[in-house]
């Protein structure tokens, strides 16, 4: 993930706010990847996460990298921005899905605050 990633930011110009973020969050993701398939395989009832297509898959991961390591995002604009990605890159049932597994996990998590 680390190699593919200096690979994108050699290739690409990003700000650098966009681009110190996009490091911070892959590095979670690197270093807690384990973890945050083991909570999305204990989110997403009766669905094995080799299952899920891998657009849907890693926009779970990327949300659960968020409301588990990175206490700065509200977990509002986690979820939101989880189903912006679904919609924009997933299929016509990723909107929906993505939103109740981090909806079910914020639950669990007791992050969502009314």
């Amino acid at each position: 993930l680390d190699d593919h990633a200096r690979d994108f930011f050699d290739r690409r110009r990003i700000s650098s706010q966009t681009r110190d973020y996009a490091e911070r969050l892959i590095g979670t993701l690197s270093q807690n990847l384990a973890d945050i398939d083991e909570t999305l395989e204990g989110s997403a009832e009766n669905w094995d996460p080799d299952r899920m297509s891998i657009i849907d898959r890693n926009v779970l991961r990327i949300a659960i990298a968020e409301l588990l390591y990175v206490s700065d995002v509200p977990w509002k604009v986690t979820i939101d921005e989880a189903v912006t990605l679904a919609s924009r890159y997933g299929g016509a049932d990723s909107p929906p899905f993505v939103n109740g597994v981090l909806d079910a996990l914020a639950h669990k998590l007791n992050v969502i605050v009314s």
